[in-house]
């Protein structure tokens, strides 16, 4: 039987190997089928690989990051070995930790975006995150502990299935659990909005667990929370899904007011979209439009309404 010693040996080996060249698909198939055989396997793995690109990024700094005289071109030539070295001194380090009787570490992670930003989080256990602009986020995930902190923006979750290890998200004042679903988590403030793609996702009031009914939502369900109230909305699931149009770099409006979608571009861009007039605010659009082209939408707009757009680099206003 395997020790975790040995599996740490094991995904170490493999991250010295990958560096080296003549890395193969062959190789990389290898690789991944030896991944997917545990979730100890993945664990190992990512969490040495974790190390291993920090020493990357530490290096990168140049010889004045370092306290040594080692010249760039000679760290750069010994890295690898260098790394594999502080891998086994991880593996000694962490022997006592990482005992088959040891309950698994959690890592503590940290997780965010820029304006405009997207993300795509694997986690140790299988699950998978997207973030989308401007969002920020804690994890602390393993095999047996399964927990983030959605701090702000939106974010889908892919959420593999453990038998009895739950998934929780919060967000605000709300606590999303799931054992194994497609979602996302949308945060504004204190307003939350969840979206089931897929399977069944528990919302609960985090500060009044047992005054208020839980909400169970399914494929197709949205819940918009705020404060003590929490609003239930039953949609398609192709509803649901058009809402998470960013996940390709697009927004998709439906009959919604043009303050609306500015709004929405407003998430993605730096360059701000201001409507000047309530008539204006309240033309009500529809259609897909790439997030980060600001342009090209306010340009269909003054096409198809005649609206009037002045623009600087700070911002397009837009009036009748």
């Amino acid at each position: 039987m395997k020790t975790a010693r040995d599996i740490e040996q094991r995904a170490a080996l493999w991250l010295v190997r990958r560096e080296e060249p003549g890395w193969s698909p062959a190789e990389q198939a290898a690789l991944d089928q030896w991944l997917e055989e545990s979730l100890a396997h993945k664990a190992a793995y990512w969490r040495l690989d974790h190390g291993w690109r920090e020493a990357d990024r530490i290096g990168a700094l140049g010889p004045a990051a370092r306290d040594d005289d080692i010249a760039p071109s000679r760290f750069t030539r010994w890295r690898p070995w260098a790394a594999a070295a502080g891998l086994v001194g991880l593996l000694a380090f962490g022997a006592a930790e990482l005992s088959p009787t040891a309950p698994e570490p959690v890592a503590h992670l940290r997780f965010a975006t820029a304006v405009g930003g997207h993300r795509i989080v694997p986690l140790v256990d299988g699950s998978r995150i997207e973030l989308n602009t401007a969002t920020a986020m804690r994890a602390a995930v393993s095999s047996e502990h399964r927990e983030v902190w959605l701090d702000r923006g939106e974010a889908y979750f892919e959420i593999a299935h453990l038998e009895g290890r739950p998934f929780i998200v919060h967000a605000g004042s709300r606590t999303v659990t799931v054992l194994g679903t497609k979602f996302s988590v949308r945060r504004d403030g204190e307003n939350v909005t969840v979206s089931v793609v897929e399977g069944r996702v528990k919302v609960d009031d985090a500060r009044q667990p047992d005054a208020v009914p839980t909400a169970i939502l399914t494929a197709g369900d949205v819940a918009v929370a705020r404060g003590p109230s929490t609003l239930l909305a039953a949609k398609s699931e192709e509803s649901v899904e058009s809402t998470l149009a960013w996940r390709g770099g697009m927004l998709n409006f439906d009959r919604t007011s043009l303050a609306g979608a500015a709004a929405e571009f407003n998430r993605y861009n730096r360059r701000q979209i201001v409507i000047a007039d309530p008539e204006t605010a309240n033309i009500r659009i529809g259609g897909t439009f790439q997030a980060s082209n600001v342009d090209t939408f306010v340009r269909l707009l003054r096409d198809a309404y005649g609206l009037r757009i002045d623009s600087s680099p700070e911002e397009v206003r837009i009036s009748s």
